[in-house]
């Protein structure tokens, strides 16, 4: 976490936060380790036994998917993505909180925005019943889970930005 969310987080986020944190680092953990396994398991079957894994393409492209999923969240929530400091050099603290205030509510939006989007998209894919071409692994989870990540995405971007606005202050 960086050190604007860990001086200013108080209260009940400062609960919820290690919780958030050892769910979401755990799964993606998981996630990763599946990864790794699986495109090693498949590089050996290909090469020294001549029969790839059945399907391990599409599982890659699914754990990869996922692992960005989960991934996003903590990410948004510790405020480590990329930024571009326009308002740095200004000295007046009107400024910078406006600045703060202007790019959290845009951060917020387009997550939202992408979220009700992925919703849209979820429903579609699970009412066509479409799935992966080999394994006929359904594609609408992965849609709903990047629903559910822009969701908490956008909430975690709150937090966020709510700790940066009244470090401002």
């Amino acid at each position: 976490m960086t050190e604007v969310s860990n001086k200013s987080t108080t209260g009940r986020t400062s609960k919820v936060r290690p919780v958030i944190n050892s769910v979401l680092g755990g799964a993606c953990l998981v996630v990763l380790f599946a990864l790794i396994g699986l495109t090693c398991v498949d590089v050996v079957a290909r090469y020294l036994f001549n029969s790839p894994v059945t399907g391990a393409y599409e599982l890659t492209e699914l754990l990869l998917a996922t692992l960005i999923f989960l991934a996003l969240p903590l990410t948004t929530l510790a405020g480590e993505h990329i930024e571009v400091e326009l308002l740095d050099g200004v000295k007046s603290r009107f400024l910078k909180r406006f600045g703060t205030l202007i790019a959290g509510i845009c951060t917020i939006g387009i997550f939202i925005l992408i979220a009700l989007e992925l919703t849209e998209h979820a429903e579609k894919l699970q009412r066509r019943e479409q799935v992966t071409d080999s394994l006929e692994i359904p594609l609408y989870l992965i849609g709903w889970l990047g629903a559910a990540s822009f969701s908490v995405s956008a909430i975690a971007a709150a937090v966020f930005f709510y700790s940066r606005f009244r470090k401002e202050a």
